[in-house]
């Protein structure tokens, strides 16, 4: 194509001209141009059409160089100029441009002509072009090569543009192909040092040596029975061998302790399937590595765990490596039990058919089993792991530490309370129940008085800044690592100190209150904020759910009896042993339960002492015939108006106080949910309801400026409820 462009442009160039003014070799290249346009034609649709057509453009083009051949000798001898011949050329011309439009409807239809349409339009416009060429010779000499020549543009400049498109595609590809080497290689090295770290783990416990190897094999035995490919085979093997991964996580006390489990180490040595799916689960190497670790300690009846998936809902391999696992757990010794026996062993498989197991598999696994086809090598080096290699071994340990710090670290950041920088409930007392397994010290439940009152005088900015100021104080105490602190919720903190004597327990908690009370008195805003605290002296080894219930008893004691200080439950049970024996004044205890708090209003509790109450009074007025109505507030947004959190809360803050302050002592509330509000009324006039709920609104538009919305409220006698 490119070469006719040349050939044109001497043909028809100024520079010819006026080099060459009477140009009669020259002048007739223009002729041949057109005699062989099919050829270039033929040849470039073809290229980008990826040659599907090849035999019919190979037809075209032979045909176009025998047309050429013969005029050009025609003209060569004198016996026909180009011009004379020129019509054979111009059919030849047409019927390579209906070829090539032809082609290009049935890619159309077939929906090929995605990789190349805008070389397709370009061609689609020179061929336009060629043919106006090959017609204007006949009229316009003057203008001779001008149309093929433009034509030869548009279809230089649409490739400069497809071929810089194609290299930006070529490099993409590479950039890809090598990113997807350098991070399949990643994943190998990364699969073979976690294949390392499940049998340097194993390697600690001569229970458990080789276990994973046996179990991968026992898997891909059972996979080639079920007819699995090699490929798909190996990958099991390599997924199975990491099953129980996640015991990295579990403390080796909790893994090889030879007597009964709690119900919290046992819940520690369930973790290990979801963060054995953690740890794998940005590996996209191996099919069924996630799905194996998630779910190899699932049940065929739903009562396995973490997820209590039934039947078919647990992936195929999980249930390959479920039998292949218990198997081999039979058949190995435990420190706390011999090895099996064989029979017991089958019969085990045969009765748990359908509820531990997959019925299909572990019948098969029995087959197989009785046709000695559970046959795999012990010896092989993989199940050796390190065994009496202790320079491996002390790398391999080097190893896992550096996985524990990275693990720890990423927990730390998923578990951290973003408002006090402290660990959340779940993440804090995990640590702290750790902490107490090694070490002797004192469980602190800590309490901050008055944070409603805070947040409803001065905004939660405010309350926000008194619980960071507690997180800041509680932070700077366990820098050292044997301390740990958490927020359990709302105003409640908890602390464990590694100290077996109470008086540096006392002065670590003496620092906190002073430094609290120090900057609560310097900011105006949280001085009526104030801390409460009980204290558990443990033991080491000592259960986390015992001593949190005595601090928390402790800190009872102290709300209801000295608030603003600390406890110790030991105090609180040494001041029970001398008040055994003495009977209390119920006058003083009547006394001391009136003045213990003073109400203004409806009594406001949280919805679950609400479900009490609401329990007690409905039993009342069934035994004594009482009228009690329970009232539900909603809170509706006007149509049309958008409100932002902060005007949604400050509605409900004088929804609150406006149902507090006009109903009486005996009537309860509590919030219901995001925009309700729950009021028990105790022996109402019915007809005097209305009066009551408009009193109460009205109390709300005085304190609420907002428009954005409506209270509104319905009722309904308790009794009726059945």
């Amino acid at each position: 194509m490119y070469a006719s462009w040349v050939i044109w442009m001497l043909g028809e160039s100024k520079l010819r001209q006026m080099l060459v003014p009477n140009a009669s070799v020259l002048a007739a290249m223009c002729f041949v141009v057109i005699l062989i346009s099919p050829i270039a034609v033929s040849i470039y649709i073809d290229s980008i059409q990826g040659g599907r057509y090849t035999r019919v453009y190979t037809c075209i083009e032979a045909l176009a160089a025998v047309n050429f051949i013969v005029c050009t000798a025609l003209q060569l001898f004198g016996v026909c100029d180009y011009i004379e011949t020129l019509p054979a050329g111009q059919g030849m011309l047409v019927v390579c441009c209906a070829v090539v439009i032809t082609t290009f409807i049935i890619d159309i239809i077939k929906h090929r002509t995605l990789g190349y349409r805008p070389e397709m339009v370009a061609m689609i416009i020179a061929l336009v072009l060629v043919l106006i060429e090959a017609a204007s010779v006949y009229f316009v000499v003057t203008m001779s090569g001008f149309f093929i020549g433009t034509g030869l543009i548009v279809i230089l400049f649409v490739n400069i543009i497809v071929t810089i498109k194609r290299i930006s595609e070529i490099e993409y590809k590479r950039q890809k192909e090598e990113s997807d080497r350098l991070r399949n290689q990643t994943e190998r090295v990364s699969l073979q040092m976690m294949k390392t770290l499940a049998a340097t783990i194993e390697a600690k416990d001569d229970y458990m040596r080789g276990h994973s190897y046996r179990v991968a094999e026992y898997s891909a035995l059972i996979a080639k029975q079920l007819g699995w490919s090699e490929h798909e085979m190996e990958n099991l093997r390599n997924a199975a061998y990491l099953h129980d991964i996640g015991k990295i996580g579990v403390p080796d006390t909790i893994l090889n302790k030879p007597t009964r489990l709690t119900d919290e180490e046992f819940a520690a040595i369930k973790s290990h399937t979801v963060m054995g799916a953690d740890i794998l689960k940005d590996i996209t190497l191996l099919d069924h590595l996630v799905d194996i670790a998630r779910n190899h300690h699932e049940r065929y009846d739903g009562k396995g765990y973490p997820d209590g998936l039934v039947g078919e809902e647990i992936p195929l391999s999980a249930r390959i490596v479920c039998v292949a696992d218990s198997y081999d757990a039979m058949k190995s010794r435990r420190i706390y039990r011999n090895a099996l026996p064989d029979e017991e062993i089958r019969r085990e498989l045969l009765d748990n058919c359908g509820t531990q197991f997959d019925p299909q598999i572990s019948r098969m696994f029995v087959d197989m089993l009785d046709n000695g086809m559970v046959v795999i090598d012990e010896d092989n080096p993989a199940a050796q792991g390190y065994r009496d290699n202790a320079a491996i071994e002390s790398v391999a340990d080097k190893f896992i530490s550096e996985v524990m710090k990275t693990m720890s670290s990423q927990e730390k950041a998923d578990s951290v309370d973003y408002l006090t920088g402290l660990y959340m409930r779940s993440r804090g007392q995990q640590v702290i129940a750790a902490l107490m397994q090694d070490n002797d010290g004192c469980l602190a439940f800590i309490d901050m008085d008055n944070l409603k009152k805070v947040n409803d005088v001065h905004g939660h900015k405010a309350g926000d800044r008194a619980l960071k100021l507690i997180g800041n104080l509680l932070a700077k105490e366990t820098e050292n690592e044997t301390f740990a602190a958490c927020r359990l919720g709302g105003d409640e903190f908890l602390i464990f100190m590694p100290y077996s004597d109470r008086a540096s327990v006392e002065s670590v908690i003496k620092r906190i209150f002073e430094g609290f009370e120090s900057a609560r008195k310097a900011d105006c805003e949280i001085k009526e904020a104030a801390l409460s605290a009980g204290l558990c002296m443990t033991t080491k080894g000592a259960m986390f759910e015992s001593d949190y219930t005595k601090a928390d008893k402790a800190l009872y004691y102290v709300k209801q009896n000295c608030k603003g200080s600390y406890f110790f439950y030991e105090q609180l049970l040494a001041d029970n042993k001398e008040n055994t024996n003495l009977s209390a004044d119920l006058r003083n205890v009547a006394k001391l339960l009136k003045e213990s708090g003073s109400y203004t209003g409806a009594l406001d509790l949280n919805y679950r002492e609400f479900a009490r109450i609401y329990e007690f009074v409905n039993n009342v007025g069934d035994r004594h015939n009482h009228n009690c109505y329970l009232v539900m507030v909603t809170m509706n947004t006007l149509p049309e108006q958008l409100a932002d959190i902060e005007e949604i809360e400050k509605a409900l803050d004088c929804m609150e106080q406006s149902i507090r302050s006009k109903i009486r002592k005996v009537d309860v509330c509590t919030r219901y949910s995001s925009m309700q509000y729950l009021i028990i009324l105790f022996e109402p006039q019915e007809n005097q309801i209305p009066n009551v709920m408009e009193r109460i609104f009205m109390h709300y538009y005085e304190l609420c400026d907002r428009e954005n919305f409506k209270p509104q409220y319905e009722y309904i006698k308790m009794t009726e409820v059945k």
